[in-house]
């Protein structure tokens, strides 16, 4: 197995693995479960492996992701090897119906509920889960400046924001990083988003590299979704574009057999080769899929095989549609 590949993340003095571990999964809200003991394992399976990068949330299963990262942290037993990075702007209420609030007020709330579900005194990475168009973007930014001040984050960090938006809060304070949606299938943040962040020394951590699990090669195009799973209300799972979709991923797949990889690892590397994304994020439910994760590591793709992609989706995805349906509200 490889070594992980490390990197300095941006203009702060972090130096993080190149994949993160994502734990949308672990709060097991949206993707069907999880299983607590599995979830924990994974973690520790990474860490092992040399991934120090976590990534979680607090709308991630209603506060349950977090603490099990918080957990198996505890159980690491070195909290100085690991970056934590947590969010913050989305509330919800006794129906689990998510709502934005960036209000200082709830960003203060906020990082204390993060902080002692996590149980450490101090967030590395604090980002803003979603723009929120009804609090000021100088207000939030004001709030995060002075937590950071405070000590209670290391670095701030924003996630799904455009760049205008993301100007907008550097009229406040720096801005160290953006956590914006990116995979094969999903390269909206070419035109603007990924240019924008190099040119401003903004790191990225982009989020969704498998597709909801599209490009690990699972599905057949013909699977239906239980209620409470993410990929029931994606326009990428209906019938008609599902198998447009799963063309494309089988001759992906070709291609990552010739360098003896997964249709996954092959997806996860692209991202890490594109211009302007320094770390990708990436989930595990059990300690099997940590493993594989770190596949990603020390290889490359040919800029022929790359372009080979760029043609398949050309040839396979007629009716091609982004991730927008993932946003959460915006009424009050």
């Amino acid at each position: 197995m490889a070594p992980m590949e490390m990197t300095s993340f941006g203009t702060t003095d972090l130096k993080v693995s190149r994949i993160v571990l994502g734990t949308w999964v672990t709060g097991g809200w949206a993707w069907g479960g999880a299983d607590d003991k599995a979830s924990r394992a994974a973690i520790l399976r990474s860490l092992e492996l040399g991934v120090n990068f976590i990534d979680t949330a607090p709308v991630y299963g209603f506060g349950k992701s977090e603490k099990l990262v918080g957990q198996a942290i505890k159980e690491w037993g070195r909290r100085d090897s690991v970056v934590v990075a947590t969010k913050c702007g989305l509330e919800w209420d006794e129906k689990e119906r998510i709502r934005r609030n960036s209000k200082p007020e709830r960003i203060r709330t906020e990082v204390e509920d993060s902080l002692a579900r996590l149980g450490i005194d101090r967030i590395d990475l604090y980002q803003i889960h979603w723009p929120d168009p009804q609090t000021p973007f100088e207000d939030s930014m004001d709030a995060m400046v002075r937590l950071r001040e405070e000590g209670k984050i290391g670095w701030i960090g924003l996630s799904n924001f455009q760049p205008e938006q993301i100007r907008a809060c550097l009229d406040t304070g720096t801005v160290h990083s953006l956590q914006p949606p990116y995979n094969v299938f999903e390269r909206e943040a070419d035109r603007e988003i990924l240019p924008f962040c190099m040119a401003s020394q903004i790191a990225t951590l982009v989020y969704g590299g498998l597709c909801r699990g599209l490009l690990t090669g699972k599905f057949t195009g013909g699977e239906e979704f239980p209620r409470g799973d993410l990929r029931r209300g994606d326009p990428k799972f209906k019938p008609d574009r599902f198998k447009q979709y799963v063309k494309a991923v089988g001759e992906i797949g070709r291609i990552a057999s010739s360098y003896g990889k997964t249709p996954a690892q092959f997806a996860l590397r692209w991202a890490l080769q594109q211009p302007g994304v320094t770390c990708v994020i990436a989930g595990a439910r059990a300690p099997v899929q940590a493993e594989d994760n770190t596949g990603i590591s020390g290889w490359a793709i040919s800029e022929d095989d790359l372009r080979k992609v760029d043609h398949i989706l050309t040839k396979h995805i007629k009716t091609p549609v982004g991730p927008e349906f993932m946003a959460p509200r915006l009424e009050s």
